[in-house]
């Protein structure tokens, strides 16, 4: 497909800057390599979770022999992989992983200045190149191997880069592309869009479109990504609201990202999330588990200054009962009044679950409390007696020693029972072992 001068109008009217979204490769697992003096692309390697949380334990990552040669992915659980001598195995270290990633990004400033670096996650950056490119190199691509370069030389790590005129083009060049050359780069500009994104008929191969919403688009003839550039954006929106107009925009290549745009964060809130470390039916054990994150996110507010005033809790339903149900869980909100009191956010959460859950097996959960008030800002509440300031000293008290000894060293009595995962999780990073960086 040739794009046409009403195509070209519509990048007219689009900025054209130099973006690189650069991937370390399978990295949790590459570092565990360079730790063992393996080279991360020839080595078979693989980094699994603990047993105990994943019913015999799963891969986190594997090097890309271990993927090329046995067939494993970041799916593939601990009891399924093969007997291989050569097949080593690695507990995660997450603090090990931050560390390098933080001096990954530190290489990073040395092209671009901090207001045009984005860490994307723990293992993906985008950087805005536009007035930095020119400086180090004639070309963005040669701008890029340096940068290759210089994370092999000094860390050992090899990095894939995707190079773009938007940041969604060069995420699509990083996936599509560069995960597949020999340099390991991909460059896509706005011409390159109706011949390399607009034949690609796996929906589900372009990034941040899943099964269930490529499933969706099929139903509506949507069939490449051809055919989603050519829909009517209103009826797409109509159908499915800013999703539909996220979507139509990447078909186009479009993304008016700006990395150095200040957001401002209206109303902020503090939340934790957990992925339960087995599929959670039994209402009492999942009453310990919201307890206790009701009570994590209580102390996180107390440690701000802050009162409550919106409770929010979303349960994720377990696969099978994603099926049964017909839905992935529920999200509900409750107003209240203003605290920030354990026993009072936890009683609330409880209340939310018992009004809306079916009985179905769950395996996420999210506590969230937002529109927040300073302290003392405190409103009574004339028709309900306050909670009692012995009350209010205790949980202050509370608060000061697990600030000085950790998370762990008092707990609620409700984590010592069936169900209850604080304990366990005290001493995790991300969900999993912390490790010791220098082992």
């Amino acid at each position: 497909m040739m794009m046409d001068k009403k195509m070209q109008n519509v990048y007219d009217k689009e900025k054209r800057r130099v973006f690189f979204l650069i991937d370390s490769k399978s990295f949790y697992a590459s570092v565990e390599c360079v730790q063992r003096g393996l080279n991360p692309l020839k080595a078979e390697l693989v980094v699994l979770s603990e047993q105990k949380n994943t019913n015999g334990g799963l891969v986190l990552a594997a090097s890309p022999m271990a993927k090329k040669h046995f067939g494993i992915s970041n799916v593939t659980r601990k009891r399924d992989l093969p007997q291989a001598p050569s097949l080593v195995m690695a507990n995660p270290r997450m603090n090990l992983y931050i560390e390098k990633n933080m001096a990954l990004n530190q290489i990073f400033l040395e092209f671009v200045d901090q207001e045009h670096l984005l860490p994307y996650s723990i293992d993906e950056s985008i950087l805005d190149v536009t007035s930095f490119w020119h400086l180090f190199g004639n070309t963005p691509e040669e701008v890029a191997l340096k940068i290759q370069k210089e994370a092999r030389q000094r860390m050992g790590l090899y990095l894939t880069v995707g190079i773009g005129d938007s940041p969604v083009l060069a995420k699509l060049a990083l996936d599509i592309e560069a995960k597949h050359a020999k340099n390991f780069q991909g460059t896509w500009h706005y011409e390159d869009v109706p011949q390399k994104l607009w034949p690609i008929s796996d929906l589900t191969e372009v990034w941040s479109i899943g099964k269930r919403t490529a499933k969706k688009l099929h139903r509506w003839g949507i069939n490449s990504m051809g055919d989603l550039a050519s829909y009517n954006p209103y009826l797409l929106r109509e159908k499915m609201g800013l999703m539909g107009d996220q979507l139509y925009a990447l078909s186009w290549g479009i993304d008016r990202t700006d990395l150095t745009e200040q957001v401002s964060v209206k109303n902020k809130s503090y939340s934790n999330s957990q992925v339960l470390p087995r599929d959670y039916r039994n209402q009492e054990e999942i009453e310990v588990v919201l307890s206790e994150l009701a009570d994590q996110v209580a102390a996180r507010i107390r440690h701000h200054q802050k009162q409550a005033r919106l409770v929010t809790l979303s349960i994720g339903y377990s696969y099978a009962a994603i099926e049964e149900e017909g839905t992935h869980g529920f999200h509900q909100t409750l107003r209240i009044e203003p605290t920030n009191h354990s026993q009072q956010l936890i009683n609330t959460v409880l209340k939310i679950f018992r009004q809306n859950w079916p009985g179905a097996t769950i395996r996420n959960i999210y506590v969230a409390y937002g529109d927040l008030l300073d302290d003392h800002q405190e409103q009574l509440d004339l028709f309900n007696s306050t909670v009692p300031e012995s009350s209010q000293k205790v949980e202050k008290l509370l608060d000061q020693m697990r600030a000085k000894f950790g998370s762990t060293a008092v707990m609620r009595g409700i984590s010592h029972e069936k169900g209850g995962t604080a304990l366990e999780r005290g001493n995790l990073v991300g969900g999993h072992n912390g490790g010791n960086s220098y082992e």
